[in-house]
């Protein structure tokens, strides 16, 4: 039989950061071990099933909403990771990009601060910041829309 060794702390650690960050997935990949720790978010599907018709009114009133097979748009910048997201290098610095600034491939666009490590998110290529989708200090899943570059 197999022995499932299980880091405790680890999970522990990610549990915290889910806490912490608002998030309800998290997923820590090390080698050949993978971790995910997903929050159970019963009181939000309840609150969803229990008002249907204000949910199914709101599409009408908007423009029509991106679905799941749209896709980022051109340009985008999405997060490689889970995390929460920093747009200046520390409080109260200017930030590292704004909108309409020229941008250089591996130039760094924002900090993802994930398991108490700061991550710089490098430009993939070289243009111009359309749009900054995402507010600074918010959490942020994996894959989604940071920037957009044209």
């Amino acid at each position: 039989m197999a022995k499932f060794d299980v880091d405790e702390a680890l999970i522990r650690k990610l549990a915290e950061l889910l806490e912490q960050t608002g998030l309800t997935e998290i997923e820590y990949e090390n080698g050949p071990q993978r971790i995910r720790v997903n929050k159970q978010t019963l009181a939000a599907a309840a609150a969803v099933a229990a008002a249907p018709a204000p949910a199914a009114a709101a599409p009408a009133a908007t423009a029509p909403a991106k679905t799941a097979t749209d896709g980022p748009p051109a340009g985008a910048v999405t997060s490689p990771m889970v995390g929460t997201v920093y747009l200046s290098p520390e409080p109260g610095a200017s930030p590292f990009v704004k909108v309409g600034d020229r941008v250089s491939k591996g130039q760094t666009l924002l900090i993802i601060e994930a398991m108490k490590v700061m991550n710089p998110i490098p430009a993939p290529a070289g243009g111009t910041v359309r749009e900054i989708a995402i507010a600074d200090g918010r959490p942020v899943e994996y894959g989604e829309v940071l920037m957009v570059i044209d």
